[in-house]
């Protein structure tokens, strides 16, 4: 059975597919997604070591490398690889770049491209290359209001509850999650190391439900 094929689609400003999506013609082997935390480190007089303190989150960036051969055909390999440099130029509507979903099987990432960096290893007889690789950087997109809706579906999911007499992380979980046999997720989020000492009136967080 074939790989299915990794796309890249643009979209509109309202999160639409526009226009044709870029198709690989060789799947990565591999791809890497990284997230990092803004922090700021501040000094306190009379302590040895600095306060670390969180300012904001940094996104995600999901970074591969896709290769693209065109010698059999005898064809400029730039015919393939500018539709993907292409995603860097400005969008006249948008007035920036396009927003894009890099889509590969049950992987969408919703981007825009940060940085593509393009190596020809084959040319023909005129010059022309047939042969490239680009490594290509995309960095997560969310919309001001896609970001408060999730913070607001997390939060709405966390709840809190007071174990009643006779009450157990068993029963909880049943009543909870439909399934006493997740009680281990309330004994994680609340430092529970004996779940069936759990005192009445103790209020516990009770946290999304595992998939």
């Amino acid at each position: 059975m074939a790989l299915e094929k990794a796309l890249i689609q643009p979209l509109d400003y309202e999160g639409n597919p526009k226009g044709e999506a870029v198709k690989v013609l060789f799947n990565p082997t591999e791809y890497a997604i990284d997230k990092s935390n803004q922090l700021q480190s501040t000094v306190i007089p009379g302590l040895p070591t600095p306060v670390t303190q969180f300012i904001g989150g940094g996104g995600q960036t999901l970074s591969m490398e896709l290769f693209f051969d065109t010698y059999e055909q005898g064809v400029d390999v730039r015919q393939h690889t500018g539709k993907v440099t292409g995603l860097m130029d400005m969008n006249p509507d948008l007035h920036a770049p396009p927003v894009c979903m890099v889509i590969w099987g049950k992987m969408q990432f919703k981007a825009v491209v940060e940085r593509v960096g393009q190596r020809f290893t084959m040319f023909l007889d005129s010059g022309i290359p047939v042969r490239a690789t680009l490594s290509v950087t995309f960095r997560e997109y969310r919309t001001i209001t896609e970001q408060q809706q999730r913070t607001t579906n997390q939060a709405d999911q966390t709840k809190q509850v007071t174990v009643k007499r006779g009450e157990t992380l068993w029963s909880i979980s049943g009543r909870i999650y439909g399934d006493p046999g997740k009680w281990r997720t309330i004994a994680r989020a609340n430092g529970i190391a004996d779940p069936r000492k759990v005192p009445a009136g103790r209020t516990l967080i009770i946290p999304p439900q595992e998939a």
